[in-house]
């Protein structure tokens, strides 16, 4: 059994240590590749740590390709040494040669980022808008931010919801973070650490990891073909669910009407009981209407909407909100209200102006529109090239990721690594699961907010090639 110690960690997280000392042994060769690893329970058992602090280092060396998962049989070594030799050799300056490290490489094609593009963001117009608020709207843009956030941008924010999702609020129940991370916070102050909070499985591993952070059970809830089985959320003990109905990261499901009854019925029935609806990316749904969130059909108030600018601006605008239920809205107020709203008044003044005046809707659907276009050139590229013969795709009429299946015999994390050793970043579908089912093999997620287009057929065209045996 591997060991080791924890008695000097500096400022790292438990979770931080234990990966680097496995990724240490990885790359010195005392584990060698194709070499199982410890259950999560017997190696926190023999640690003295949790085992969610091994999940999270087993996660973390997953993403970096140097380990992989089979299911039902555990974890194992990836084949990296040579790979990490090559990096190390390449990365060393030359003899005689005084310049800097070279920076990190270049990806051709990085289907795992989420990302927008610098030419996508409305730069022009943003910097108009901020001129005119620095030369006419000097005492405003000093004066601190009331605790939710500046009236005009809540209000704009509430038009907005109105008018394209159909969502009536006050703008007094909208509340502005700084980003997602901060509001899922300001939940649970609100609702408290002794409730037992639920993600979906698979999911998005960070938001498991940030209601654990802040002291909260947290229990993951497997979904089936429809989401999160109401039955799921019993068994489980669940008491507040935090969900994406509209469009599910990673597998692209859209919860169908009946079970967003059925989620709304299980709340009603504790007052314990609520639903955060996370709606990421909505505005990016490319065919049909737009489907009705969780909180336009709610009548009992046990919704709280979330949203962030992430995908229609970009991450870095840390600017995100959340609507709430009226009572919880008065209860911000009044216990929460000593606190500050994270965000600049600079950039409040300016989101408000870009959405009021119309700017926002107009950049949306020219991002709908380039997405479109994005998507429609990257599946011609797939259909129109070798890799047909081994992919099909899945999930790609809603937001800025599909699924792709892919017909080969080599695992998933060696064709992972395969890749980025010539230009490609993807992930498998298996990585978002706690325990991945055996249907998730040779399954990929892809993200394409973020690719060029000048770039698709060579990234189409090295994928092709590493599955017919040509690596370049």
């Amino acid at each position: 059994m591997l060991t080791y110690s924890f008695s000097d960690t500096g400022s790292d997280t438990l979770y931080e240590h234990l990966y680097k000392c496995i990724k240490n042994d990885i790359i010195s060769g005392r584990l060698l590749s194709g070499e199982k690893l410890p259950s999560k329970r017997s190696f926190a058992k023999n640690l003295g740590i949790s085992t969610i602090t091994v999940e999270n280092a087993y996660s973390q060396l997953m993403a970096e390709g140097y380990i992989y998962s089979i299911p039902k049989k555990g974890y194992f070594v990836s084949d990296v040494n040579a790979a990490e030799k090559l990096r190390q050799e390449s990365s060393a300056p030359r003899t005689g040669d005084s310049t800097a490290p070279a920076a990190p490489p270049a990806y051709i094609a990085d289907f795992t980022s989420n990302q927008t593009r610098p030419e996508q963001f409305p730069f022009s117009v943003w910097a108009r808008i901020m001129r005119e608020l620095l030369n006419n709207r000097q005492e405003e843009l000093l004066t601190n931010s009331p605790v939710g956030g500046i009236m005009p941008l809540r209000q704009a924010i509430a038009g907005s919801l109105r008018d394209f999702h159909g969502i009536t609020v006050r703008p007094e129940q909208v509340v502005i973070g700084a980003g997602a991370e901060y509001l899922y916070s300001l939940i649970l102050q609100l609702l408290g650490t002794d409730r037992i909070y639920g993600v979906e499985d698979p999911g998005y591993d960070k938001v498991f990891k940030i209601y654990r952070s802040f002291g909260a059970e947290c229990r993951r809830a497997r979904m089936d073909q429809s989401g999160v089985a109401v039955s799921e959320l019993e068994s489980k003990g669940i008491d507040v669910i935090h969900t994406s109905p509209s469009h599910h990261y990673p597998t692209g499901l859209v919860t169908p009407v009946g079970r967003r009854f059925e989620y709304l019925s299980w709340a009603s029935r504790s007052d314990a009981r609520y639903i955060i609806e996370d709606d990421y990316d909505s505005e990016f749904r490319l065919h049909g209407r737009p489907v009705p969130s969780l909180r336009s059909m709610d009548v009992q108030e046990k919704v709280i909407y979330m949203n962030t600018f992430t995908k229609t601006l970009a991450s870095t605008i840390r600017i995100g909100y959340m609507v709430l239920p009226d009572h919880l809205a008065e209860k911000y107020v009044r216990e929460l209200s000593f606190t500050s709203c994270p965000v600049s008044t600079f950039e409040q003044y300016a989101l408000a102006r870009f959405i009021s005046e119309g700017y926002f809707e107009k950049h949306i659907n020219r991002l709908r529109n380039h997405y479109h276009r994005k998507r429609d050139a990257l599946l011609a590229a797939i259909e129109g090239s070798p890799l047909h013969r081994y992919a099909s795709t899945s999930e790609e009429d809603a937001g800025l990721h599909f699924l792709m299946k892919l017909d080969m015999d080599m695992d998933d994390g060696e064709f992972c690594r395969r890749l980025a050793g010539q230009g490609i970043r993807i992930s498998p579908l298996s990585s978002f699961y706690s325990d991945p089912p055996a249907e998730t093999d040779h399954c990929f997620v892809i993200n394409y907010s973020y690719l060029k287009e000048e770039n698709i057929k060579e990234a189409v065209g090295i994928i092709s090639g590493l599955l017919a045996g040509r690596d370049r």
